[in-house]
C-alpha cells in the first residue's frame, strides 16, 4: 500500500509554487480561509523564492498539532544558494478538507488592518 502524503507536505509544495511563481495566487482560493490568501498575495507579489535555474524545493517539513483539526507547520525551503523557513497553520474545516489559514516568511510582514 503506497502511503498517502500528510497535509503538511501538499500545503508546503502549494505555498512554494505560488512563492516562487511556478503557480499562480488564485490558484489558492479554494485552499485558503481567513487572511491567509491576502497574506499570500501579498508575500506572492515579492516573489520571495523566486530563483534563476534550480527551482525551489521543499527540503523539510515540522509541524504541531495544538488542537485537534489545526496544524502549525514549518519547511525549510531550498532556493537557490539560499535556505528560507515557511511557516503556516492548517485548519479542518466540516467538510473534513484542511485549509491554509495562514502563511508567513521570514522577511516583510503584510500590513495588517486596524480592525484586528
Amino acid at each position: 500500500m503506497i502511503p498517502q502524503p500528510l497535509p503538511t507536505d501538499l500545503f508546503a509544495d502549494l505555498l512554494v509554487a505560488v512563492l516562487s511563481g511556478h503557480r499562480p495566487v488564485h490558484s489558492m482560493l479554494r485552499h485558503t480561509r481567513g487572511r491567509a490568501y491576502d497574506e499570500l498575495a501579498w508575500l506572492a507579489e515579492r516573489g520571495p523564492l523566486r530563483t534563476r535555474g534550480a527551482r525551489p524545493v521543499v527540503r523539510d517539513i515540522g509541524w504541531f498539532e495544538p488542537r485537534p483539526g489545526a496544524i502549525e507547520a514549518f519547511a525549510r525551503v531550498g532556493a537557490g544558494d539560499r535556505l528560507r523557513a515557511m511557516a503556516f497553520r492548517l485548519e479542518l474545516g466540516q467538510d473534513r478538507r484542511w485549509r491554509c489559514t495562514a502563511v508567513e516568511l521570514g522577511g516583510p510582514r503584510p500590513p495588517r488592518p486596524e480592525a484586528d
